[in-house]
């Protein structure tokens, strides 16, 4: 199995590793690596790879291979793999850091949306600097104003950003855990990473990356809120910067 290095350092721009696999396709696939693999509504982190004699390798995305025991980094189009990729080969990792810092800020601050909108989570997606989630509301009025000056006063508390592990077992019996209706974390391998937000503004299971402080969020606004159906309604957050 791919070792997922991103889960204890989400802050790791850089990793080495040997190539175990190149498949069929073209995708690499590292004994460890930093990419984080497209899923839970999270892209794929693109960057390169870089062979001991300097040669560079633009990666588009990451994605798990087809059993999720490895991950495989998606050469972009058009690129031809220099002879010197092969089994065994050493690898330096490169992840394009401003993607992913966009990245994990928006998946922080769509944590503590789901807090200042406590309703039931349908659907999700994060892009590089934007985001939504779709929620299962009752006819209401939402205010886009209202509820950024909530979601800002969460993100100025610099609140602390952790994980922490659970078995299959608990998290069935605190079903209260999962926000999501539509995707549910996947068990079968024994555990559950969960993120949590403070001591006890938000905990919930979650594969993705995210800041350590909620500071580093900086300015978040909710830019638009759409119906989607007859309870349905989608929040776009923006990172202002």
């Amino acid at each position: 199995m791919t070792e997922h290095l991103y889960r204890e350092d989400a802050y790791l721009r850089s990793s080495e590793a040997p190539v175990n696999e190149i498949t069929p396709e073209g995708g690499i696939i590292l004994d460890r690596t930093c990419f984080y693999p497209n899923g839970g509504g999270q892209p794929g982190d693109c960057g390169s790879l870089e062979l001991e004699d300097g040669t560079r390798i633009p990666i588009a995305t990451a994605v798990y291979s087809k059993d999720r025991s490895q991950i495989v980094h998606v050469p972009a189009d058009g690129t031809e793999l220099p002879a010197g990729l092969t089994s065994g080969a050493k690898i330096t990792v490169h992840i394009d850091w401003e993607t992913r810092y966009k990245r994990m800020r928006v998946h922080t601050a769509l944590h503590l949306l789901s807090v200042v909108l406590p309703f039931p989570v349908t659907g999700g997606q994060i892009s590089d600097g934007t985001g939504r989630l779709d929620f299962d509301i009752p006819e209401a009025a939402l205010d886009k104003d209202e509820l950024t000056g909530k979601l800002q006063d969460l993100i100025a508390g610099d609140d602390a950003i952790t994980q922490e592990w659970i078995t299959d077992e608990e998290l069935e019996a605190n079903p209260g855990l999962v926000k999501t209706m539509s995707v549910k974390p996947p068990m079968g391998s024994g555990r559950i990473r969960l993120i949590r937000i403070g001591e006890d503004i938000d905990l919930q299971p979650c594969g993705g990356t995210h800041v350590s402080q909620t500071a580093q969020i900086g300015k978040a606004v909710i830019t638009k809120i759409e119906k989607k159906g007859r309870q349905n309604r989608r929040v776009r957050i923006q990172l202002e910067d």
